[in-house]
């Protein structure tokens, strides 16, 4: 029965979070502190913080560490999986409609009028933590990691792993 509370307590706010983890966090707070008692508010914060200090979707660190804690290894894995399914369903049920529709001159349409919305978005962000590490980092440091990556990701071809792991270095040695 347990296993059946964790996977409701993190797939209702998988279909009802809309936005990602982010937009879903309240929702999950609400199924895990108050309907069933799992934590309290001050141990949901500490979970919460925690799962934002490390990498990756913090709904699934968040469903995996508070199954796990009810449940052990079989209470992680159904509530990363009650937390991905809504998407997972939805992906499946949208591509077999566009994969049916592939050829439609309106599916074609429509991709070629998404492209420059989407181009025009990631060039906002990468605006965005442009000035961001401007404002951070100073004209000097933003220059440089900047000229430096472009080097090695185009010129030397080197994997963007390695570029991240020296940025952070940089970092960690000019800039803290």
């Amino acid at each position: 029965m347990i296993l059946w509370k964790i996977f409701l307590a993190f797939f209702i706010p998988g279909i009802l979070g809309y936005g990602g983890g982010p937009a879903s966090i309240p929702l999950v707070e609400n199924e895990v502190v108050k309907r069933y008692e799992w934590l309290s508010v001050n141990e949901f914060s500490e979970v919460l913080a925690m799962g934002n200090a490390l990498p990756g979707p913090i709904a699934t660190k968040m469903a995996g560490y508070i199954g796990f804690q009810q449940a052990g290894i079989a209470g992680a894995a159904v509530g990363i999986f009650a937390t991905v399914a809504p998407s997972l369903i939805l992906m499946i049920a949208l591509l077999s409609i566009l994969y049916k529709y592939k050829d439609s001159p309106k599916v074609k349409r429509m991709t070629m009028y998404i492209r420059p919305t989407i181009a025009v978005l990631l060039g906002l962000i990468a605006f965005r933590f442009f000035f961001s590490s401007y404002e951070g980092g100073g004209f000097w440091h933003t220059s440089f990691l900047i000229a430096t990556s472009f080097i090695l990701l185009e010129k030397v071809k080197l994997h963007p792993a390695f570029v991240i792991v020296g940025a952070l270095g940089y970092g960690a040695l000019f800039m803290s």
